[in-house]
């Protein structure tokens, strides 16, 4: 027998809007990394390396007597190099290069220009990657997968409302887009011959993408 409504009544696939939603919120730092360098050059590599360790304890133990914890400072490079001038297309040995670089982690953002003035003064002769950061950075992720989440419902039924379509509440996917929520930081750092280097920690930026899909 032959039915012909059965096949009126058939049920329709589903159809679905995708939107990206974006979200953003900013957060004042509270931690700065700065990583400090002595580099030591002599033509006796034993040399090179005494004096390189000499400055860098010196270093190292005047940061432990301004407060910051020893567990906060940490090693990240140790290198040595032959150096090596050419004359003449002849290869002419000059010495060893030795290269000792840590990372120093500070609480309070607000000592940063001190710390770097005491390493150079103690002889640091490179001061670089000085980063910003915050410690709660989850709590502001989530404050920004919020408002990305709402900006994804606000495209969709802008979509919806401009096409006439009637969109499912509910989203029936929701995804985050990888290194959407990496903090960046939003300062530039000044550094210049005063009393004490100014350094401004500015804020940190953390972002969030979501792709959601309604179904309509």
């Amino acid at each position: 027998m032959y039915y012909p409504y059965i096949r009126q009544q058939a049920r329709q696939p589903n159809r679905s809007i995708t939107v990206v939603g974006q979200g953003e919120v900013f957060a004042k730092p509270d931690i700065a990394t700065i990583q400090l360098e002595v580099n030591t050059t002599n033509e006796h590599l034993s040399e090179a390396q005494r004096e390189n360790s000499t400055t860098m304890i010196n270093i190292i133990q005047s940061l432990i007597a301004m407060g910051i914890p020893q567990e906060n400072i940490q090693t990240v490079n140790y290198s040595i190099f032959p150096r090596y001038d050419y004359v003449n297309g002849e290869q002419i040995f000059r010495g060893y290069e030795v290269s000792n670089s840590i990372s120093v982690k500070l609480t309070d953002i607000q000592h940063v220009g001190n710390v770097i003035d005491t390493a150079v003064e103690q002889g640091a002769n490179r001061v670089s990657n000085i980063q910003f950061s915050v410690e709660d950075v989850d709590r502001y992720k989530q404050e920004a997968i919020v408002h990305a989440l709402q900006n994804a419902q606000m495209k969709a039924r802008t979509i919806a409302d401009t096409l006439q379509l009637q969109i499912a509440p509910q989203p029936v996917r929701i995804t985050e887009v990888e290194n959407g929520g990496q903090p960046t930081p939003l300062f530039k750092a000044t550094m210049s011959e005063s009393v004490m280097t100014p350094i401004e920690g500015g804020q940190i930026s953390v972002r969030s993408t979501m792709r959601v899909q309604y179904e309509y």
